[in-house]
Parts: structure tokens; C-alpha cells; sequence
């Protein structure tokens, strides 16, 4: 790899990025690690696919009380990895 820009960071990024959400910054270097990182190419078209094929699917809500625990559980597991 040619830049200090990390795998780890780079999929900790892919929402963020498909979603339109990076400041420009985070985006060049979002952009360089990916010009330059073959499993990180794949794994954007994989998840950009995920994304494609899941937007089709009819939608389920989950209760309230459900979906809170499930993101404060992905706000942890971000917490915990990043530590």
C-alpha cells in the first residue's frame, strides 16, 4: 500500500462514502487507498452490490425498542473496535 490510509479505516468508511456523507479530505483518501488496494476495490463492489440488491427488498420496520438496542450494539462494537 502506498498511503498510510488503512483497510480497517477504509471499510469503517464504505457507508459513509456510498451514502455521499465524507468531507473531501476523508474522501481523497478514501479515493488514493482504493486506487491502490485490490481487497478494498472488491470489497466497495461488493457492498455497493449489497446495497443495490437490498434496496429492492420490501420494507420491515423493527419495533422501536429493537432498533435502538441494535444500533447502540453497532455504536459499541465501533467504540470497541477503534480503541
Amino acid at each position: 500500500m502506498t498511503n498510510d490510509y488503512g483497510c480497517a479505516e477504509f471499510v469503517e468508511l464504505v457507508t459513509a462514502f456510498l451514502e455521499g456523507e465524507l468531507d473531501e479530505r476523508t474522501e481523497i483518501r478514501f479515493l488514493e487507498h482504493l486506487v491502490a488496494c485490490d481487497g478494498c476495490e472488491r470489497f466497495l463492489e461488493q457492498m455497493s452490490r449489497t446495497v443495490q440488491v437490498l434496496g429492492q427488498l420490501p420494507g420491515e420496520r423493527l419495533s422501536t425498542d429493537s432498533e435502538q438496542r441494535l444500533l447502540s450494539a453497532f455504536r459499541n462494537w465501533r467504540e470497541d473496535f477503534s480503541e
